[in-house]
């Protein structure tokens, strides 16, 4: 199994973008050098993480970045998607920490030096822990003060910065994180989850105008997850109770964003859980954005259920990844399609796409071929759906290296470096190495075109 693409598709363009992709909690550790955040009080609760671990160490990225930056290099790609840790770069009283501004200044630096893109994500869910203890998402003032901390940062950064996302997955904090109370910092309940997307919206639009102030020449947008939502049958209930799904935890966040308006079905929940819409939220949240971040990773089928809008079925019929997720590439290209008939987009990236699989190093090697399979078939996916007209202009795989996955801790890995947690040891897996030897075939094709 290797990863190849057809001489002509539009995915070898020199013009499309290829990267790799991190988040600063699950890689960097570190945490003497940053003000605590919202995961590491949520890792400290008894049974919040399945190995019971923390990101106190996590890759030591914090002390190790140039030597996975060197990997990054070696890969061959365009551009690297990395998180700025909010409490690393500001304390508690709002003033920019210069250790940690210049922590990811010398990193920037270094990625342009070497012509790799920056991509950076300005939140991906490390909330400063005294504003979480103040409410976090669910105080409206949060937003504010994440205008102010993306006003201090991107002044800071300057000119260094290729593209700006303000969000990665408010979903995942939203709905994972103050409706369902499997992530940080474990709240429960509707009304809380959709306060909690509301307020991470309305940052999202207060951070792009600051955005559109001090980086005027990069490329800002956010970064959104989907998982289509498909019935389990014909039936006329399961095709409702799909759509019903797919309104409230898809476009639960799509529309507002790109449409300006929440979906009906977001407004009229019981028990008054609908979004606390203030005058002008929905204008500023609809803020029109260069690029839309697509993080895409499996799918869903629903069937009809007395009593409820929708149920998830559980039985899974596909091969499935690590993480139970079954593996169904024709989603990427079906959710892709939908979103550019639904709505008028701006360029797309995929920014985050990959597998969990049960790697193990042996002789030196990790032979996952079923997550090269996995890139390969969703590579193709993204190609069909550019030629069903979808503007998509690279894409970025899920992840670097293995690391901390939130709740699963360190059982799950997803990365294309393979990572001995005891010894820190770096080993470029298999599927690694055909992204690497895609990506150099790119090259060499560009070579000879160019020669010709």
């Amino acid at each position: 199994m290797s990863i190849r693409l057809h001489a002509h598709s539009p995915l070898l363009n020199e013009a499309f973008c290829f990267g790799v992709a991190t988040a600063s909690f699950q890689i960097e550790g570190g945490i003497e050098h940053r003000e605590p955040c919202n995961w590491d009080v949520f890792c400290q609760q008894p049974g919040a993480i399945a190995d019971q671990s923390d990101g106190a160490v996590a890759c030591d990225h914090f002390h190790r970045w140039k030597e996975d930056f060197a990997l990054i290099k070696s890969l061959g790609v365009d551009a690297y998607r990395m998180s700025i840790s909010w409490p690393r770069v500001m304390d508690a009283n709002g003033q920019l920490k210069q250790e940690g501004v210049n922590y990811y200044i010398e990193q920037l630096d270094w990625l342009n030096a070497n012509n790799i893109k920056p991509f950076i994500t300005l939140y991906h869910w490390d909330l400063p822990q005294h504003i979480e203890e103040n409410g976090g998402w669910l105080n409206r003032e949060t937003a504010y003060l994440y205008e102010q901390y993306v006003d201090a940062i991107t002044q800071a950064f300057g000119d260094r910065v290729y593209s700006y996302a303000t969000f990665n997955e408010p979903f995942c904090s939203a709905y994972l994180g103050y409706e369902l109370g499997i992530h940080a910092p474990g709240i429960t309940g509707t009304k809380n989850g959709r306060t909690a997307g509301h307020h991470l919206l309305l940052a999202h639009g207060l951070g792009m105008a600051v955005l559109r102030k001090n980086a005027p020449n990069a490329l800002c947008g956010i970064v959104l997850n989907i998982t289509p939502t498909y019935p389990a049958s014909d039936s006329a209930e399961d095709i409702a109770a799909a759509k019903m799904a797919d309104q409230i935890l898809n476009q639960w966040l799509f529309q507002p964003v790109l449409a300006g308006s929440y979906p009906e079905a977001v407004l009229t929940e019981p028990e008054g859980a609908a979004p606390p819409v203030e005058e002008g939220d929905l204008a500023l949240i609809s803020t029109p954005i260069d690029f839309l971040g697509i993080n895409y990773y499996t799918r869903e089928v629903y069937q009809s259920a007395e009593g409820e809008l929708y149920q998830a079925v559980p039985e899974k019929t596909l091969p499935l990844t690590d993480m139970g997720w079954e593996v169904f590439p024709q989603g990427l290209t079906d959710v892709l399609v939908d979103l550019h008939q639904r709505y008028t987009l701006p360029p797309l990236y995929i920014t985050e796409n990959g597998a969990a699989m049960p790697d193990t190093l042996q002789n030196g090697e990790v032979m996952d071929t079923d997550r090269a399979e996995y890139i390969q078939t969703h590579l193709q996916a993204v190609e069909n759906a550019m030629q069903q007209g979808v503007d998509i202009r690279g894409y970025f795989a899920w992840s670097l290296l293995d690391n901390f996955e939130w709740a699963e801790g360190y059982v799950k890995r997803f990365g294309i470096v393979y990572v001995d947690y005891q010894t820190q040891q770096r080993t470029l897996k298999y599927s690694g190495r055909c992204y690497q030897a895609l990506l150099t075939e790119r090259r060499q094709s560009e070579r000879q075109e160019q020669r010709a």
